[in-house]
């Protein structure tokens, strides 16, 4: 909101023109959304504990992980926060990309906290049903899609990394096929979630890598000279990328081993459907699966998993998803939460050099 105050103060204040670029906005809310989170998350922790807001531990979880049960959830709640708080000062609310991404966040935000809430106040595990998340998280993002491109922000194309066009045009399918992206990003990262700092660090290397893409897109030369189609006032979404790195360092500052508090669903669902639908306004989502390798290999792992069991009556896995077998391999926590964030900063420079392989 502070940029549509200021920024037409440009005339009179040649100062204020400095709003105008992308480039600083980013740096902003990157400082705006790490301060405030850091501020912020001290107090959420110590209200969560008054209020006696503790994660409830599964039972067929690995024996490690019982003494956890009562550490303070819900973390989402001021990573997205210091997010919503440091656009208020950056964003840009004019741009139907950055619109439709907030819709996406703050309805998987509202299903989160419900989930979240129910979970607390039963003293189980279930919270929310998985027909009725799945359901919740379709309707969303198949509203947001059809807004999109009923709007002509987006088309129908599909691009792949290393091509220089688009290989397809899905027409209809492709509304079905982007909320498919959203929700599974959405579920895989909440799968995740499971060690202290595991989820996040791939959430702050996908939101670095999409919003570098994100500025490729949305800027004309550059766009043109990587061969990434052109998208108008796509580059917002910069700024909103870079606050979910500067909440997601504020929120490790607290989240790291041994964790003080958790994320919770609705931190993990929100952003991870926020990754998902940024992946399809800059048109890579085939590219995000990629980026988001690590929680690609978490659900896959489950799917797996399950499926084995379910044909076979084995399993592939001593359990999963895959981060507790290698737990239960004999990897201390710490061991594997750090390995993931260095597949997961591997595989986001990876990502980034596609870009000019086309």
């Amino acid at each position: 909101m502070l940029y549509h105050f200021l920024y037409p103060l440009s005339d009179q204040f040649f100062l204020f023109n400095i709003f105008r670029y992308i480039t600083f906005r980013t740096v902003i809310a990157f400082l705006i959304a790490t301060v405030f989170s850091i501020l912020w998350g001290k107090y959420f922790i110590k209200f969560m504990q008054k209020k006696q807001f503790g994660q409830v531990i599964r039972d067929d979880g690995p024996e490690s992980h019982l003494k956890k049960a009562g550490t303070p959830t819900m973390g989402g709640v001021f990573i997205i926060g210091s997010i919503l708080f440091a656009l208020l000062f950056t964003g840009n609310f004019e741009s139907k990309p950055l619109l439709a991404t907030l819709f996406v966040m703050l309805s998987y935000f509202g299903l989160g906290f419900i989930d979240d809430y129910a979970k607390i106040a039963k003293k189980n595990t279930k919270g929310v049903s998985a027909k009725g998340k799945l359901l919740w998280q379709f309707v969303t993002a198949i509203i947001a899609v059809y807004f999109l491109r009923d709007a002509n922000v987006i088309s129908s194309d599909l691009y792949v990394p290393f091509l220089k066009g688009p290989i397809i045009n899905m027409y209809s399918l492709f509304i079905a096929f982007a909320a498919f992206v959203i929700v599974g990003s959405s579920n895989a990262v909440n799968l995740t979630d499971g060690l202290d700092g595991l989820a996040i660090g791939p959430i702050i290397t996908s939101a670095a890598s999409l919003g570098i893409i994100a500025y490729a897109t949305g800027h004309k030369e550059i766009a043109s000279y990587l061969f990434v189609p052109y998208i108008e006032n796509i580059g917002e979404l910069t700024v909103l990328c870079a606050a979910i790195v500067g909440a997601g360092v504020g929120f490790l500052w607290y989240n790291s081993y041994p964790a003080q508090i958790f994320m919770g669903d609705v931190g993990s669902l929100s952003l991870g459907g926020t990754l998902g639908i940024i992946a399809v306004l800059t048109k890579n989502e085939i590219l995000f699966v990629l980026i988001g390798g690590i929680f690609v290999v978490e659900a896959l792992s489950v799917i797996l998993q399950v499926a084995s069991y379910k044909l076979r009556k084995k399993r592939i896995f001593k359990m999963a998803p895959i981060h507790h077998h290698f737990e239960l391999l004999g990897w201390p926590e710490p061991k594997v939460i750090v390995r993931f964030w260095i597949i997961s900063i591997f595989l986001a420079i990876l990502a980034i050099a596609t870009l000019k392989m086309r």
